[in-house]
């Protein structure tokens, strides 16, 4: 079998021996939960509740702030015991919705009732799609609904299901591939047919053998879905590199997928959409991995939103003695986590545990010009010079370079035998392009 993928990157320590065995196990919501009104790319939501309001499992708490943007569930029963201002992951505090939860798990009327695809016509998938809150799983957060209603629907002949989970450590998305096969064909089953023209194809990295398997099983039962298996590198989830490996497409940050005919979607998020359109349930958990060395159970977990990370940890059997570093999401493009006390929203993937840190071990220094970055960058940039660029401050020449077609992926910081935070550099690069902009 010749594996598919796209031109560059890099291949870092998988770590995925650490929980890729460990089945997913549910926990259990916490005393106080809290919903962050900030939790999508896009306007914040909007709280409907107020101050001592009861409300059940499933309602809707907060709506929509805008046209890119989504609504707030609660994932328990309870009362509301403040709107306030809560520390989130990246280290701000923002509006959010405290909710004392009850332990009655009461749920709204039809929470759960079961529906068959053939009974619902387009316009009602599009309403439970976007009446759930189903932002993008897979990192970004972007709206669900927006992105399966583009204005082309008819010309849109790929619908790609990324399956890669091509950052380190992380498996949860591996696990429900194994653990809920059919219940993701269903999902896929219930997109194509607001796509009517494409081909939904699953990409895979040949690292995750049995999922490949499993899912090409039961993707022979529909002629419209198919898999595909991806070469293992990274970063191989990357929108623009998946579409590549995929389809040969290319597409650059002036561009949707859509203008290539493309709609990525990935493992998370296609199984929302099946609880959505199946089930009648909004989005109100997630699936996360707790896992590295610093951890004593590596695992899976089935986690209520608005339950913190400190909680999560703790009943996924704690942290080691010694952890120098927590981070949220993968190694590679996650958040460094000054706390842990701060809640797990939709975009939430991992804790990761780190006994050693060697961003810290590994101070920065002058570049070598060896040109590793430039060789690892899948968006063939040259890093080192717009590195030197954002030392000089010179946002025009950043921009000039490229900057803006960076996808923040950290390949290049990665081989830097420097430790050249480049990624952060670049980060900080886009910020101002973007601020002088919108100035002009």
């Amino acid at each position: 079998m010749k594996l598919k993928t796209f031109r560059r990157g890099v291949h870092p320590f998988g770590g995925k021996d650490y929980s890729q065995n460990c089945p997913i196990q549910p926990i259990e919501p916490e005393a106080e939960m809290v919903f962050p009104m900030s939790q999508n790319l896009g306007a914040p939501s909007k709280p409907v509740v107020a101050k001592g309001d009861r409300v059940l499992k499933g309602q809707l708490i907060a709506e929509a702030g805008g046209f890119i943007g989504a609504p707030i569930f609660s994932s328990v029963s309870g009362t509301v015991k403040a709107i306030e201002k809560r520390l989130v992951i990246n280290g701000s505090k923002v509006d959010s919705i405290v909710i004392e939860n009850d332990g009655l798990d009461e749920a709204v009327e039809g929470f759960g009732a079961e529906r068959e695809l053939d009974s619902l016509s387009k316009e009602e998938i599009v309403d439970s799609i976007r009446n759930a809150g189903i932002v993008g799983l897979g990192g970004a957060g972007f709206p669900t609904v927006v992105k399966l209603t583009p204005k082309n629907a008819d010309d849109i002949d790929y619908l790609i299901i990324n399956g890669a989970e091509c950052e380190p450590y992380l498996t949860s998305d591996y696990r429900l591939m194994l653990e809920k096969p059919e219940e993701l064909i269903l999902g896929i089953k219930a997109i194509l047919k607001l796509l009517p023209n494409a081909k939904a194809i699953i990409g895979i990295e040949a690292n995750k053998p049995e999922a490949i398997k499993t899912m090409t099983e039961l993707a022979r039962i529909d002629d419209r879905i198919d898999v595909c298996a991806l070469k293992t590198k990274y970063p191989q989830g990357g929108e623009r590199q998946l579409i590549y490996a995929v389809t040969k497409r290319k597409i650059n940050s002036k561009m949707l997928p859509a203008d290539k005919g493309c709609v990525v979607d990935n493992i998370g998020t296609v199984y929302a959409i099946y609880e959505a359109v199946y089930k009648n349930m909004p989005l109100i958990h997630n699936i996360l991995t707790v896992t590295g060395e610093g951890v004593n159970t590596p695992g899976n977990f089935d986690v209520p939103l608005g339950v913190s990370h400190s909680y999560l940890l703790e009943k996924a059997g704690g942290a080691k003695e010694g952890v120098l570093k927590f981070i949220s999401g993968g190694p590679m493009m996650g958040f460094a986590m000054g706390s842990l006390d701060v809640p797990v929203v939709k975009t939430s993937s991992s804790i990761l545990a780190y006994l050693h840190d060697e961003v810290a071990d590994s101070p920065e220094t002058p570049c070598i010009h060896c040109g590793r970055c430039a060789r690892a960058c899948p968006e063939f940039l040259v890093p080192q010079l717009m590195g030197k660029a954002m030392k000089n401050q010179d946002v025009e020449e950043f921009s000039r370079l490229g900057g803006m077609e960076c996808i923040e992926c950290g390949s290049c910081a990665f081989v830097c035998p420097a430790k050249i935070p480049l990624t952060q550099m670049f980060k900080l690069g886009k910020i101002k392009i973007r601020e002088m902009n919108a100035k002009k």
